[in-house]
């Protein structure tokens, strides 16, 4: 293995151009687009096309912001490096801290989502110790595979990729000849706090474009790639789940009611086969999607131990394989903890409002690096970032406010944990 190939932290540069791109893609199309359609519907009706419009919009303009900033760097660690650069070894591990969690409780709401669609195929498989069997070896298979390399988690994602896509394209291009009509007629106009209390329930299925840019380490040419990638990811995706939406709504009359509303409205217009296809796409799509959640996660606290903010042990890079070892065991034990002990709604919320924080603390970082002549520079140059940056910021202000009151309880008791740990190992290392 050459000298180039591989990262002064010591990782292999493995994920090529359009490995990230399907790495991308993988990090967001995940369970949320299989279970949210519904959901949104209920809360607001044909008026979710519209929802589905802006929260498309509010993540472009914070990606736009990634791509800019992401362009500047070639090491790991993503938000957390961002934070670092631009506001401190505080700020840094906050946000490290809060992705790290996002992406645990992400891991159990996707998988125990997964198993909900397995039940078409399986129906024990969400019960008992059936279901902690299934889900002790799907966090076992992922953890062997990407101890084993780099490269092996981008192949496997790669195939994930096509295998997701290839069910939702077949579900849209037989669903737009069954539409009816007469379905999309918005009523009246929905509150403004159901509204957006509806796109806040989207962002789930719209974000996790950040694990593509935590594993920069590993990413073959990260500063001019990222933006590419990000950016060609979002559209495909925004144009995937509003026609998605469109057919949900145009098929299924009971949509609102529906707990697996693509698999419901496949078998209206496909029978039997249909709702097979769709489940069998939910399954490969959450697979895919744990896999890069897996990838991504572990990297953190790899990126913060590298920065002496953690014992070194998580900075331990495997001498074979060239992958954070015991970082990635780590985090997929925890993995396992939270996916056997919580369910998708659960963590479904919680795991925005962390990633919220995360995100505001990158758009912030934008005009901020643009000040400083001590950073790399950007190979990605955003026109008007700072008024871009301040409006992702609001955007993502208004998004938070409208979380619940238990939800907000639960993100600030998460990050202050993460403030006492902070401070605990920084006076643990001066003592010592």
């Amino acid at each position: 293995m050459s000298n180039r190939s591989v990262s002064n932290e010591g990782l292999f540069r493995g994920i090529r151009r359009w490995d990230l791109v399907a790495v991308t893609i993988n990090g967001i199309i995940g369970a949320g687009i299989f279970g949210l359609p519904s959901k949104v519907y209920a809360l607001i009706g044909s008026y979710s096309l519209i929802a589905f419009v802006v929260c498309a919009l509010v993540v472009m303009l914070i990606i736009l912001c990634f791509a800019e900033v992401g362009s500047r760097f070639e090491q790991t660690g993503g938000p957390y490096l961002y934070a670092q650069e631009a506001f401190g070894s505080a700020v840094a591990f906050e946000v490290g801290w809060l992705i790290w969690l996002a992406r645990l409780t992400a891991f159990a709401a996707n998988c125990n989502l997964m198993i909900s669609y397995l039940t078409l195929f399986w129906p024990a498989a969400n019960t008992g110790v059936t279901r902690a069997l299934i889900i002790s070896g799907v966090v076992i298979a992922l953890t062997a595979l990407n101890i084993l390399g780099v490269r092996q988690a981008a192949v496997a994602s790669n195939i994930f990729t096509i295998g997701k896509l290839v069910p939702m394209l077949i579900f849209i291009a037989v669903g737009l000849f069954f539409i009816n009509p007469h379905s999309f007629a918005l009523g009246a106009r929905p509150a403004t706090g159901a509204f957006s209390q509806s796109v806040l329930l989207l962002l789930y299925a719209f974000t996790g474009f950040e694990m593509a840019v935590i594993p920069a380490g590993e990413i073959k040419n990260p500063q001019r790639d990222l933006p590419r990638a990000l950016l060609i990811a979002m559209a495909v995706i925004a144009f995937t789940y509003i026609l998605i939406q469109v057919v949900c709504i145009g098929t299924l009359p009971d949509l609102a009611k529906s707990t697996k509303p693509l698999a419901d409205a496949g078998q209206r217009f496909m029978g039997t086969a249909g709702a097979a296809i769709i489940s069998a796409g939910a399954i490969i799509s959450v697979a895919g999607n744990l896999n890069i959640t897996v990838l991504s996660a572990s990297r953190v606290p790899f990126a913060i131990a590298e920065r002496k903010q953690l014992p070194s042990m998580f900075a331990t890079v495997h001498r074979r394989f060239f992958t954070p070892h015991i970082s990635i065991v780590v985090t997929t034990a925890l993995m396992l903890v939270l996916t056997l002990k919580s369910s998708f709604v659960a963590a479904l919320t919680i795991s925005t409002i962390a990633r919220l924080v995360a995100y505001g603390i990158t758009c912030a970082a934008l005009p901020v690096l643009r000040k400083r002549a001590d950073v790399p520079p950007a190979h990605f140059k955003l026109r008007g970032g700072p008024v871009i940056a301040i409006a992702a910021l609001i955007l993502s202000a208004w998004l938070l406010l409208n979380s619940t009151l238990y939800e907000a309880i639960v993100a600030a008791i998460a990050a202050a944990l993460g403030f006492a740990i902070y401070l605990a190992y920084r006076l643990l290392s001066k003592t010592n």
